[in-house]
Parts: structure tokens; C-alpha cells; sequence
């Protein structure tokens, strides 16, 4: 009995979607519905090059953070990465350079991890801050007026703030899982770019 409760479950979660399986019910034009966890809104903080601001700069920023922090009790931050990770591939490349016995392919091999220790340098500010918040009961006709009162405080605190619309949202979920940041417009069901509609 316990064994075919078993298989039953394996079965199931093969046969989920890809929704189910990281817990997403929609995206829609402005959050994303999940199973378990509420409506989530996603508002995208641009950062700001502390490394060229004053002690006195970065205390203003913190501060004005704490300030939006304590308007809102609900706000949860992120911070992801915003382009892929290269960290395999290089541990890759260690592990074939020390294998390698042919020193012209050993020079070739390390030209590719410097080629990719390059590209990590640049992009090494790829980050994105989320400021999230969860809807939980709010009625439909007060979440519009709620998340720009929200926008509005952020950004009278001085950040450049945008609240992430369905394909930012899409991208985020598509770097965070797959850690794709080369597609540009993200489809709503696999291969739906190859639906031909009827003329």
C-alpha cells in the first residue's frame, strides 16, 4: 500500500507542469499568483555605484531604505543576480587544464577561463534589487492605488524604482531558474513562438 502511495506521488509530479513544480499559478500584468505564498508584486530598484558616493551619501541611502522599510512592514528585499554565472564552466576548464597533457591545448583552455574571468569582471555589478510585497486580502479595486503609493514613497526617498511588469517578471523567473539572459521576450507556454495562427 505504502509503495503505490508512492509511485502515485512520483507519478503526479511527473506529470506536473512547470508551474506547479516551482509553485506558480499566472503571471499576470503586474504580479505573480503562486500556490502557497499569495500575489507577489515586484518593484526593481536601480543601484546605485556606492563606490563613488561619500560616507555621508551612504549613510542618506541607508537611512532613506530604513525610512521606506519602516512605512512598510510588508516589503521583503531580493537580490539576484541578474546575469549568468560562469563559476561551472570554469571549474571545468581548472579540472581540463590539469588533465591536459598537450601544453598548446593547455594555453588554449586557459585563454578560455581568462576569456571568462573577463566577462565575469564586467559584469560583475549585475545585480538586481527587488523590493517584493505579498498581497494577501486586499481588495481588488485598492491594490492599484496601495502599490503606487508604495512606488511613490520609494522613489521620493531618492531610488529609482519601476514596478516589474508580466516580462519582467518572466526574466526574473528565466535568470533565477535557468539562468537565461540572452532571450528577450519570454513565452507564456513552451513553443508557443512556432503557433502559426490561421489566416
Amino acid at each position: 500500500m505504502k509503495k503505490k502511495k508512492i509511485s502515485e506521488k512520483k507519478e503526479a509530479k511527473q506529470r506536473a507542469s512547470t508551474r506547479q513544480l516551482i509553485g506558480v499559478k499566472a503571471v499576470t500584468d503586474y504580479s505573480l499568483v503562486t500556490y502557497g505564498q499569495g500575489e507577489l508584486v515586484y518593484f526593481i530598484v536601480k543601484p546605485s555605484n556606492i563606490s563613488v558616493l561619500s560616507e555621508a551619501s551612504i549613510g542618506a541611502r541607508i537611512y532613506a531604505l530604513m525610512t521606506v522599510l519602516k512605512g512598510v512592514a510588508e516589503i521583503e528585499m531580493l537580490c539576484l543576480n541578474s546575469r549568468e554565472s560562469f563559476e561551472n564552466n570554469k571549474q571545468f576548464l581548472k579540472m581540463r587544464m590539469e588533465q591536459e597533457d598537450n601544453p598548446v591545448i593547455r594555453r588554449l583552455l586557459e585563454k578560455d577561463q581568462n576569456h571568462l574571468d573577463r566577462i565575469q569582471v564586467q559584469m560583475a555589478t549585475a545585480r538586481e534589487f527587488l523590493i517584493l510585497l505579498r498581497l494577501k486580502d486586499e481588495k481588488e479595486s485598492e491594490v492599484f492605488p496601495y502599490l503606487s503609493r508604495i512606488e511613490k514613497s520609494l522613489k521620493e526617498q531618492g531610488f529609482s524604482v519601476k514596478r516589474a511588469d508580466k516580462e519582467d517578471i518572466k526574466r526574473l523567473l528565466a535568470v533565477y531558474y535557468e539562468q537565461n539572459v540572452t532571450t528577450e521576450k519570454f513565452e507564456d507556454f513552451d513553443g508557443e513562438r512556432w503557433i502559426i495562427p490561421e489566416d
